[in-house]
């Protein structure tokens, strides 16, 4: 249950330690929030009540929890105060599709299909799927939600003979739908940007105008290196993010 009282985050603070106390408060928080000790819509304590209760300064609260809004872990909203932000997807940097991701969070996908459509290919998805030009397409259009919310906005080009039905795409994901007429992805070219939402997209996403969109476009490959689908998707970036590892050479 979410009280009106404002949550207090136990944090411990290692002044000696050579990580800004900032950074320390901040990661503190954002373990509540992971940990599900802090559910989202939880109002949490102003920089001021911070602040003066771990006695650090005003501006060292301020952007412990600015740097969290910044990643979309808590939203301030007039009037209310800063409060823990929907639940944000993490998705990492690797081959896999949105509904298995979501599925393996614990979150239960559904999609809405807004376009399927079959009609010969602009240049660029015939060069990208490799077809002759002004080869029959199926293009497929859908708005994936996460536990009922709309999260991604997902157009993507299929060659005709492997395209899933229309029926098929409305109970799975894509890369499902492809495994179970035998067509198995194997590596990927993608592409990773951020924009702001047209006014089209931010109505189907239930968001106000010019939301900030995280963007992929990518295309699939089996294992013979044969083309299999080429797609953009949008993403809300205050609910979804993507993470990768990087290691040293």
């Amino acid at each position: 249950m979410i009280t009106d009282d404002p949550a207090v985050v136990r944090v411990e603070l290692d002044r000696s330690s050579p990580v800004p106390l900032y950074h320390q408060l901040a990661t503190a928080i954002e373990h509540a929030i992971e940990s599900g000790q802090l559910v989202p819509g939880r109002r949490l304590e102003n920089e001021i009540a911070l602040a003066q209760r771990l006695r650090v300064s005003r501006p060292t609260a301020r952007r412990a929890l600015q740097e969290l809004v910044d990643q979309g872990m808590l939203v301030r909203k007039r009037g209310v105060g800063t409060q823990v932000a929907p639940v944000r997807v993490r998705r990492k940097v690797d081959l896999s599709s949105l509904h298995d991701d979501l599925q393996r969070s614990g979150r239960h996908p559904s999609t809405t299909v807004l376009e399927y459509s079959v009609a010969p290919g602009r240049a660029e998805v015939t060069e990208a799927l490799e077809l002759a030009p002004d080869a029959d397409v199926v293009t497929i259009r859908r708005i994936r939600l996460a536990d009922g919310e709309p999260l991604a906005l997902m157009t993507n080009h299929l060659a005709l003979e492997i395209a899933p039905s229309y029926e098929e795409l409305g109970e799975s994901g894509l890369y499902h739908a492809l495994r179970r007429r035998g067509v198995e992805i194997h590596m990927a070219h993608q592409q990773i940007g951020a924009r702001i939402a047209t006014a089209a997209e931010a109505r189907l996403l239930a968001e106000k105008p010019k939301v900030a969109l995280l963007t992929m476009e990518r295309t699939a490959y089996d294992a013979a290196g044969r083309a299999i689908e080429h797609g953009q998707h949008v993403y809300l970036a205050s609910r979804y993010s993507f993470a990768t590892t990087l290691f040293a050479s």
